[in-house]
Protein backbone atom coordinates (compact mmCIF):
# COMPACT_ATOMS: atom_id res chain seq x y z
CA UNK A 1 0.00 0.00 0.00
CA UNK A 2 1.41 3.38 -1.03
CA UNK A 3 2.03 6.20 1.44
CA UNK A 4 -0.57 8.40 -0.22
CA UNK A 5 -3.21 5.67 0.04
CA UNK A 6 -2.40 5.15 3.70
CA UNK A 7 -2.70 8.88 4.41
CA UNK A 8 -6.06 9.04 2.65
CA UNK A 9 -7.43 6.05 4.55
CA UNK A 10 -6.12 7.46 7.81
CA UNK A 11 -7.90 10.76 7.19
CA UNK A 12 -11.13 8.98 6.26
CA UNK A 13 -11.12 6.85 9.43
CA UNK A 14 -10.30 9.86 11.61
CA UNK A 15 -12.99 11.99 9.97
CA UNK A 16 -15.63 9.29 10.49
CA UNK A 17 -15.00 9.13 14.24
CA UNK A 18 -17.40 10.91 16.57
CA UNK A 19 -17.83 11.18 20.33
CA UNK A 20 -20.82 10.18 22.47
CA UNK A 21 -20.75 10.81 26.23
CA UNK A 22 -16.95 10.96 26.15
CA UNK A 23 -16.55 7.69 24.21
CA UNK A 24 -15.01 7.67 20.73
CA UNK A 25 -17.19 5.73 18.29
CA UNK A 26 -17.97 5.04 14.63
CA UNK A 27 -21.27 4.46 12.80
CA UNK A 28 -21.46 0.87 11.55
CA UNK A 29 -23.04 2.13 8.32
CA UNK A 30 -20.12 4.47 7.72
CA UNK A 31 -17.59 1.82 8.68
CA UNK A 32 -19.25 -0.55 6.18
CA UNK A 33 -18.35 1.87 3.40
CA UNK A 34 -14.87 2.55 4.75
CA UNK A 35 -14.12 -1.18 4.85
CA UNK A 36 -15.29 -1.72 1.27
CA UNK A 37 -18.50 -3.67 1.90
CA UNK A 38 -21.23 -2.80 -0.61
CA UNK A 39 -24.02 -4.80 1.09
CA UNK A 40 -25.15 -4.28 4.69
CA UNK A 41 -26.20 -7.94 4.93
CA UNK A 42 -22.62 -9.09 4.28
CA UNK A 43 -21.21 -6.58 6.74
CA UNK A 44 -23.71 -7.71 9.42
CA UNK A 45 -22.16 -11.19 9.28
CA UNK A 46 -18.76 -9.70 10.08
CA UNK A 47 -20.28 -7.67 12.93
CA UNK A 48 -21.82 -10.83 14.40
CA UNK A 49 -18.43 -12.57 14.39
CA UNK A 50 -16.95 -9.51 16.13
CA UNK A 51 -19.74 -9.60 18.74
CA UNK A 52 -18.98 -13.29 19.43
CA UNK A 53 -15.30 -12.47 19.86
CA UNK A 54 -16.22 -9.61 22.19
CA UNK A 55 -18.38 -11.89 24.34
CA UNK A 56 -15.69 -14.59 24.42
CA UNK A 57 -13.22 -11.96 25.67
CA UNK A 58 -15.53 -11.24 28.61
CA UNK A 59 -16.48 -7.75 27.40
CA UNK A 60 -19.97 -6.21 27.40
CA UNK A 61 -21.36 -6.56 23.86
CA UNK A 62 -24.08 -3.96 24.48
CA UNK A 63 -21.47 -1.37 25.50
CA UNK A 64 -19.29 -1.86 22.41
CA UNK A 65 -22.08 -2.48 19.85
CA UNK A 66 -25.18 -0.47 20.90
CA UNK A 67 -28.06 -0.46 18.38
CA UNK A 68 -29.27 2.91 17.09
CA UNK A 69 -31.48 4.24 14.30
CA UNK A 70 -30.14 6.40 11.49
CA UNK A 71 -32.09 8.73 9.17
CA UNK A 72 -31.01 8.78 5.52
CA UNK A 73 -32.24 11.05 2.69
CA UNK A 74 -34.53 9.62 0.03
CA UNK A 75 -35.61 10.93 -3.42
CA UNK A 76 -37.88 13.99 -3.55
CA UNK A 77 -36.78 15.22 -0.11
CA UNK A 78 -38.14 12.20 1.77
CA UNK A 79 -36.31 10.51 4.67
CA UNK A 80 -36.04 6.94 5.87
CA UNK A 81 -34.93 5.39 9.16
CA UNK A 82 -32.59 2.41 9.00
CA UNK A 83 -30.85 0.18 11.55
CA UNK A 84 -27.36 1.23 12.61
CA UNK A 85 -24.88 0.63 15.43
CA UNK A 86 -22.40 2.78 17.29
CA UNK A 87 -19.08 1.00 17.49
CA UNK A 88 -16.36 1.67 20.04
CA UNK A 89 -12.74 1.59 18.95
CA UNK A 90 -12.48 -1.92 20.40
CA UNK A 91 -15.55 -3.04 18.42
CA UNK A 92 -14.02 -1.64 15.22
CA UNK A 93 -10.81 -3.52 15.99
CA UNK A 94 -12.73 -6.81 16.35
CA UNK A 95 -14.67 -6.16 13.13
CA UNK A 96 -11.42 -5.52 11.25
CA UNK A 97 -9.95 -8.73 12.69
CA UNK A 98 -12.96 -10.71 11.42
CA UNK A 99 -13.18 -9.00 8.03
CA UNK A 100 -11.85 -10.10 4.66
CA UNK A 101 -8.13 -9.33 4.96
CA UNK A 102 -7.80 -9.49 1.15
CA UNK A 103 -9.51 -6.10 1.11
CA UNK A 104 -7.02 -3.25 1.22
CA UNK A 105 -9.29 -1.30 3.57
CA UNK A 106 -9.53 -4.22 6.01
CA UNK A 107 -5.77 -4.68 6.08
CA UNK A 108 -5.39 -0.99 6.88
CA UNK A 109 -8.13 -1.09 9.56
CA UNK A 110 -6.61 -4.13 11.27
CA UNK A 111 -3.41 -2.21 11.82
CA UNK A 112 -5.04 1.18 12.46
CA UNK A 113 -7.33 -0.05 15.23
CA UNK A 114 -4.73 -2.45 16.67
CA UNK A 115 -2.25 0.39 17.18
CA UNK A 116 -4.86 2.76 18.57
CA UNK A 117 -6.35 0.12 20.89
CA UNK A 118 -2.90 -0.79 22.18
CA UNK A 119 -2.16 2.92 22.72
CA UNK A 120 -5.32 3.26 24.84
CA UNK A 121 -4.31 0.20 26.87
CA UNK A 122 -0.85 1.68 27.47
CA UNK A 123 -2.33 5.00 28.59
CA UNK A 124 -4.70 3.21 30.97
CA UNK A 125 -1.85 1.12 32.40
CA UNK A 126 0.34 4.18 32.90
CA UNK A 127 -2.49 6.01 34.67
CA UNK A 128 -2.88 3.09 37.07
CA UNK A 129 0.86 3.05 37.73
CA UNK A 130 0.87 6.82 38.23
CA UNK A 131 -2.06 6.55 40.66
CA UNK A 132 -0.18 3.96 42.73
CA UNK A 133 2.99 6.09 42.89
CA UNK A 134 0.94 9.12 43.98
CA UNK A 135 -0.89 7.03 46.60
CA UNK A 136 2.45 5.88 48.03
CA UNK A 137 3.73 9.47 48.14
CA UNK A 138 0.53 10.55 49.89
CA UNK A 139 0.92 7.78 52.51
CA UNK A 140 4.50 8.93 53.20
CA UNK A 141 3.27 12.51 53.74
CA UNK A 142 0.46 11.36 56.03
CA UNK A 143 2.80 9.22 58.12
CA UNK A 144 5.29 12.08 58.39
CA UNK A 145 2.54 14.38 59.69
CA UNK A 146 1.32 11.63 62.01
CA UNK A 147 4.82 11.19 63.44
CA UNK A 148 4.89 14.91 64.26
CA UNK A 149 1.48 14.75 65.98
CA UNK A 150 2.60 11.73 68.02
CA UNK A 151 5.87 13.41 69.03
CA UNK A 152 3.97 16.41 70.40
CA UNK A 153 1.95 13.98 72.52
CA UNK A 154 4.79 12.04 74.09
CA UNK A 155 5.51 9.33 71.50
CA UNK A 156 9.10 9.03 70.20
CA UNK A 157 10.24 7.51 66.87
CA UNK A 158 10.49 4.03 68.35
CA UNK A 159 6.97 4.33 69.75
CA UNK A 160 5.71 5.54 66.36
CA UNK A 161 7.23 2.46 64.65
CA UNK A 162 5.50 0.17 67.18
CA UNK A 163 2.13 1.91 66.72
CA UNK A 164 2.39 1.76 62.94
CA UNK A 165 3.28 -1.96 63.11
CA UNK A 166 0.30 -2.69 65.36
CA UNK A 167 -1.91 -0.79 62.94
CA UNK A 168 -0.66 -2.97 60.07
CA UNK A 169 -1.39 -6.08 62.11
CA UNK A 170 -4.96 -4.88 62.70
CA UNK A 171 -5.43 -4.16 58.98
CA UNK A 172 -3.77 -7.30 57.56
CA UNK A 173 -4.15 -9.74 60.50
CA UNK A 174 -0.43 -10.47 60.19
CA UNK A 175 2.55 -8.89 61.91
CA UNK A 176 5.05 -7.01 59.76
CA UNK A 177 7.54 -9.89 59.41
CA UNK A 178 4.86 -12.43 58.48
CA UNK A 179 3.37 -10.01 55.97
CA UNK A 180 6.80 -9.38 54.43
CA UNK A 181 7.44 -13.11 54.08
CA UNK A 182 4.03 -13.69 52.51
CA UNK A 183 4.53 -10.89 49.99
CA UNK A 184 8.23 -11.52 49.34
CA UNK A 185 9.25 -8.09 50.61
CA UNK A 186 12.98 -7.62 51.47
CA UNK A 187 13.62 -7.13 55.21
CA UNK A 188 15.13 -3.67 54.65
CA UNK A 189 12.14 -2.32 52.68
CA UNK A 190 8.75 -0.98 53.89
CA UNK A 191 5.76 -3.22 53.18
CA UNK A 192 3.93 -0.26 51.64
CA UNK A 193 6.41 -0.21 48.73
CA UNK A 194 4.95 -3.53 47.52
CA UNK A 195 1.27 -3.10 48.36
CA UNK A 196 -1.39 -2.71 45.66
CA UNK A 197 -2.98 0.74 45.37
CA UNK A 198 -6.11 -0.12 47.37
CA UNK A 199 -4.03 -1.37 50.33
CA UNK A 200 -1.86 1.75 50.26
CA UNK A 201 -4.99 3.91 50.30
CA UNK A 202 -6.45 1.80 53.13
CA UNK A 203 -3.35 2.42 55.25
CA UNK A 204 -3.50 6.11 54.40
CA UNK A 205 -7.17 6.38 55.37
CA UNK A 206 -6.55 4.69 58.74
CA UNK A 207 -3.57 6.99 59.39
CA UNK A 208 -5.62 10.07 58.46
CA UNK A 209 -8.37 8.95 60.86
CA UNK A 210 -5.83 8.46 63.64
CA UNK A 211 -4.29 11.90 63.12
CA UNK A 212 -7.71 13.54 63.20
CA UNK A 213 -8.98 11.65 66.24
CA UNK A 214 -5.80 11.99 68.27
CA UNK A 215 -6.13 15.75 67.97
CA UNK A 216 -9.90 16.04 68.34
CA UNK A 217 -9.96 13.67 71.34
CA UNK A 218 -6.76 15.23 72.72
CA UNK A 219 -5.13 11.81 73.22
CA UNK A 220 -1.70 11.66 74.84
CA UNK A 221 0.78 8.87 75.49
CA UNK A 222 1.59 5.73 73.51
CA UNK A 223 -1.09 3.47 75.05
CA UNK A 224 -4.10 5.63 74.14
CA UNK A 225 -2.76 6.59 70.72
CA UNK A 226 -1.88 2.97 69.93
CA UNK A 227 -5.43 1.84 70.73
CA UNK A 228 -6.86 4.60 68.53
CA UNK A 229 -4.68 3.57 65.59
CA UNK A 230 -5.57 -0.12 65.99
CA UNK A 231 -9.29 0.72 66.15
CA UNK A 232 -9.07 2.78 62.97
CA UNK A 233 -7.23 0.07 61.06
CA UNK A 234 -9.77 -2.51 62.21
CA UNK A 235 -12.59 -0.21 61.04
CA UNK A 236 -10.99 0.14 57.61
CA UNK A 237 -10.46 -3.64 57.42
CA UNK A 238 -14.10 -4.27 58.29
CA UNK A 239 -15.19 -1.92 55.50
CA UNK A 240 -12.98 -3.75 52.97
CA UNK A 241 -13.93 -7.28 54.01
CA UNK A 242 -17.63 -6.43 53.87
CA UNK A 243 -17.08 -5.62 50.20
CA UNK A 244 -15.24 -8.92 49.62
CA UNK A 245 -11.71 -7.50 49.81
CA UNK A 246 -9.29 -9.28 52.16
CA UNK A 247 -6.14 -7.09 52.30
CA UNK A 248 -3.63 -9.83 53.16
CA UNK A 249 -4.85 -12.00 50.26
CA UNK A 250 -4.28 -9.36 47.57
CA UNK A 251 -1.22 -10.12 45.41
CA UNK A 252 1.87 -7.92 45.88
CA UNK A 253 2.46 -5.17 43.35
CA UNK A 254 5.64 -4.14 41.54
CA UNK A 255 8.37 -2.54 43.66
CA UNK A 256 7.35 1.12 43.89
CA UNK A 257 10.96 2.29 43.41
CA UNK A 258 11.21 0.43 40.09
CA UNK A 259 7.87 1.91 39.06
CA UNK A 260 9.03 5.43 39.94
CA UNK A 261 12.22 4.96 37.89
CA UNK A 262 10.20 3.59 34.96
CA UNK A 263 7.78 6.55 34.95
CA UNK A 264 10.66 9.02 35.38
CA UNK A 265 12.60 7.51 32.45
CA UNK A 266 9.51 7.65 30.23
CA UNK A 267 9.04 11.33 31.08
CA UNK A 268 12.70 12.06 30.26
CA UNK A 269 12.34 10.34 26.87
CA UNK A 270 9.25 12.40 26.09
CA UNK A 271 11.07 15.60 27.03
CA UNK A 272 13.99 14.68 24.75
CA UNK A 273 11.59 14.00 21.88
CA UNK A 274 9.91 17.33 22.48
CA UNK A 275 13.21 19.20 22.40
CA UNK A 276 14.38 17.43 19.25
CA UNK A 277 11.29 18.54 17.26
Amino acid sequence: MKSEEIRQLFEQFEKAASELEGVECWSARELQTLLGYSKWENFEKVIQKAKDACENAGEEVFYHFPDVRKTIPMPKGAEKEIDDMLLTRYACYLIAQNGDSRKQEIAFAQNYFAVQTRRAELVEQRLLEYERVKAREKLSQTEKQLSGIFYERGVDSQGFAIIRSKGDQALFRLNTQMLKRKMGVPDNRPVADFLPTISIKAKDLAAEMTGLNVQSKDLKGQTKIEKEHIDNNEAVREMLTKRGITPENLPPAEDIKKLQRKLSNEEKKLLKKGKSK
